[in-house]
């Protein structure tokens, strides 16, 4: 049964800060790559007991599956890359601030969704605002550059998830199993990765951010659960551009808990985020 419009809002923007929040656990890990791991383990177990539960996937939703596979092997690659060389309050606001426009032209060409004028105003604001947020200063980049590269390429791959994942939750027959398989496959790549190139390291790691990290994966879990389970609902660059407030929080934390820069201009490029969020509920 369709859920209300504002029962679904309040839950994205829950999600929303949610991703902010497990993307600080993975910034200020002493290991990214085994702060990822960690954090993609909690949901590829949730997703692999849910599984055991839920009726069995659809056939037509195996080739997003695979699809899904792919994306999101290669976009935590350039999020472990991104997080190493750049500043919270920069590379996140790139990832994600392109996505919606990405997003809105995949559903449009591919899906058939339609967006008004107001809407892609909107949208091209909101995305416009978030990397200018995100331009505005380095910071304490190790390498500034080589980070917004990672960032642009994340965020490609981000679109990309929103879109297959968007098709497959449509086609699962039940949008919990596709949820529960997609955690499930995410697990593989990122610890093929983990053992080829950490394995003297995971033992001390767990003992010393084992829970912490855990905890950043309940919350990634929940948090990308929720934006499947809108998306099944909703347009796909709605709900996308609704998520992508999170990057006003992940601001706040880079540069009042991290102690990155934040001038005159990010305030500003701020309040283009929320008023292209606006326009596109319109």
């Amino acid at each position: 049964m369709q859920a209300p419009d504002g029962f679904v809002v309040a839950l994205v923007l829950l999600a929303a800060l949610l991703h902010a929040v497990w993307n600080t656990v993975a910034k200020t890990g002493s290991d990214r790559l085994l702060t990822l791991w960690l954090v993609i383990a909690v949901g590829s177990a949730l997703g692999a007991v849910g599984i055991c539960f839920l009726p069995p996937l659809d056939p037509r939703a195996w080739p997003f599956l695979a699809g899904s596979f792919v994306t999101h092997a290669v976009y935590h690659l350039f999020l472990v890359r991104m997080y190493r060389l750049g500043d919270l309050s920069q590379v996140y606001p790139i990832a994600r601030g392109i996505a919606p426009v990405l997003v809105g032209l995949g559903a449009a060409v591919f899906v058939g969704e339609s967006l008004g004028a107001i809407q892609l105003a909107g949208l091209a604001l909101s995305s416009g605002a978030i990397c200018t947020l995100a331009l505005a200063s380095p910071g304490h980049a190790v390498d500034a550059r080589s980070a917004v590269v990672a960032a642009l390429l994340a965020g490609v791959l981000n679109a990309s998830n929103m879109v297959v994942d968007g098709q497959g939750v449509r086609h699962a027959g039940s949008e919990l199993t596709y949820i529960s398989w997609s955690f499930l496959v995410d697990f593989f790549p990122v610890t093929v990765a983990v053992v080829w190139l950490r394995r003297g390291r995971i033992a001390a790691f767990v003992r010393e951010e084992g829970v912490r990290s855990c905890a950043g994966g309940l919350i990634a879990t929940l948090s990308y659960s929720i934006v499947l389970w809108a998306v099944a609902r909703g347009a796909m660059a709605h709900v996308s551009a609704l998520r992508e407030t999170s990057v006003l929080l992940a601001a706040w934390i880079g540069t009042r808990l991290l102690g990155e820069p934040f001038g005159g201009t990010r305030v500003v490029a701020a309040a283009g985020v929320v008023a292209g969020v606006l326009l596109l509920r319109c």
